[in-house]
């Protein structure tokens, strides 16, 4: 038997992805009882739904006009249920290349704060020990043949490196690179899908120069680990 939770995260998950597909473009009103009725559910379970979407940005209730479902630019596009749609729709390759310019412009400065950090050697239970036993778990998960594994050592590895620089705000940002990370696992072109060695071997050289205290020489190898990861990915686009 489905529960009323069940229910509810089935009309959410319906709507959101319907909404972030363009199947419900910017302007549509959302009516409550047509969903009701399609969805073999409730008012009340649409209604909680179409809360939680008018808490992420995708609708907006008007008077006198009903729930209106509003463009990307209301979209709170930074939360991980938000990333999760996008990334199984049409916007994947955008939202890659848009998350990873915004990730070059503060992983490589948690980077370099985690190697200043007084605690960033690599003695166990350290920042930069999480750091770099994520990376050599990817060396291994690769040579293992290990996509899973690949996957949860990256991250990881980025939890890591966020949450160890002793910044608030890079430490919430972690949760949004694990919802961008993990929705790789459905794209299935080579060069971004495949786990590589190169791409293992770059998260080692950035947990590397962290152990040393290099906070330079972290920042430039999270750079160039960011940098090769979008130049990949905006090659990789259906438009490029």
């Amino acid at each position: 038997m489905t529960t009323a939770r069940g229910l509810h995260a089935h009309v959410l998950e319906t709507l959101g992805q319907r909404i972030v597909d363009g199947v419900l473009p910017a302007g549509t009103v959302v009516r409550p009882e047509l969903v009701a009725s399609e969805s073999g559910v409730s008012r009340s379970v649409v209604r909680e739904a179409l809360r939680v979407l008018q808490s992420l940005g995708l609708v907006e209730p008007r008077q006198r006009v009903g729930t209106l479902v509003l463009p990307v630019t209301s979209w709170e596009l930074l939360a991980p249920t938000v990333i999760r749609w996008r990334g199984a729709s049409l916007a994947y390759f955008v939202q890659q290349r848009e998350l990873l310019e915004l990730r070059l412009g503060v992983e490589p400065v948690a980077a370099a704060l985690v190697a200043g950090a007084g605690d960033a050697s690599g003695a166990a239970g350290s920042p930069g020990d999480a750091v770099l036993l994520a990376a050599r778990d990817m060396l291994d998960a690769w040579a293992r043949e290990d996509s899973r594994a690949y996957l949860e050592a990256d991250v990881r590895f980025h939890r890591a490196l966020l949450t160890g620089s002793g910044n608030a705000v890079f430490t919430h940002f972690a949760g949004t690179v694990e919802a961008l990370l993990r929705t790789r696992t459905s794209e299935s072109r080579d060069t971004i899908s495949r786990w590589t060695r190169d791409a293992a071997v770059r998260h080692e050289a950035v947990a590397l120069a962290v152990v040393a205290g290099d906070a330079a020489a972290a920042g430039a190898a999270a750079t160039a680990l960011l940098r090769v990861t979008r130049d990949e990915f905006i090659a990789e686009a259906p438009d490029a």
